[in-house]
């Protein structure tokens, strides 16, 4: 008898600490967990944007140079794998022909055929890859930057197919194996994963500039919120005329271009 007593005693003190825990896990449950705080010195808009000044690039060579892909690609640990099947790219050049079909004609500017045009993720407004994302590993923040959780990627590879400029790699291979020299502060990826550009979200965090702009001595990158009248990508669109890409899908890039 003495010891069934004990035994309740125990349980209804153990049912009493639940319930005194209770309001606290509804607190988190809630969201009422105590939050990070941002970084103040962090760069914000509300939808970022890039402006590419291709006469620039090109007024380096008739290739432009390589400063900005190199620059991206060693600070985010990017794998140099040759096989163009498994290749991973955040950044790269393509053809006038495959950057922009369906704009040329047999009249076409002859200066633009077969021009190089650096191209990367568009971040747009209205991605397709965010919608068919099935784990909502690939996500749009309130500034307009597409972004990847690496954990929640299941490598399915539904965003590649959503993503109608070819701004996404998967990761066939260990990608570790394919880095030279590692950045180690920065977050490596796994076999199995998509990945692409985040205008350096990291950066953004800390008041800089993507790596990319950064990089460019020719001053063809720009970058800012298009919203901001004073920024400088929204001058560059005041003053100049720029081109998008395939603008007839409605997913509305933020990355135009000057030629």
């Amino acid at each position: 008898m003495e010891k069934s007593k004990r035994e309740f005693l125990k349980v209804s003190g153990l049912f009493a600490l639940g319930l005194g825990a209770l309001p606290l896990a509804r607190g988190v449950a809630a969201g009422n967990a105590p939050q990070v705080m941002a970084n103040p010195e962090a760069l914000k808009g509300k939808q970022w944007a890039m402006v590419i000044d291709m006469k620039k690039c090109w007024e380096k060579g008739k290739d432009g140079c390589k400063d900005c892909l190199e620059a991206c690609h060693k600070l985010h640990n990017v794998p140099t794998i040759e096989d163009p099947e498994e290749e991973i790219k955040w950044i790269w050049t393509e053809h006038y022909e495959n950057t922009f079909p369906g704009l040329g004609n047999p009249y076409t500017n002859e200066k633009l055929k077969g021009k190089p045009f650096i191209v990367l993720c568009n971040h747009c407004s209205n991605p397709p890859c965010v919608r068919v994302c099935p784990t909502q590993a690939t996500f749009k923040r309130a500034d307009g930057v597409t972004m990847m959780d690496y954990h929640r990627c299941i490598g399915c590879r539904f965003c590649m197919a959503g993503c109608p400029f070819g701004a996404r790699s998967f990761n066939f291979r260990e990608p570790r194996e394919y880095v030279k020299d590692l950045n180690y502060k920065y977050p490596g990826r796994e076999r199995g994963v998509v990945e692409k550009c985040s205008f350096c979200d990291e950066r953004l965090a800390v008041g800089q500039l993507p790596a990319c702009v950064e990089a460019c001595k020719a001053g063809a990158l720009s970058f800012g919120d298009q919203t901001d009248p004073k920024s400088a990508v929204r001058k560059l669109l005041d003053t100049n005329f720029t081109i998008r890409r395939k603008t007839e899908l409605g997913t509305e890039p933020n990355v135009y271009y000057i030629i």
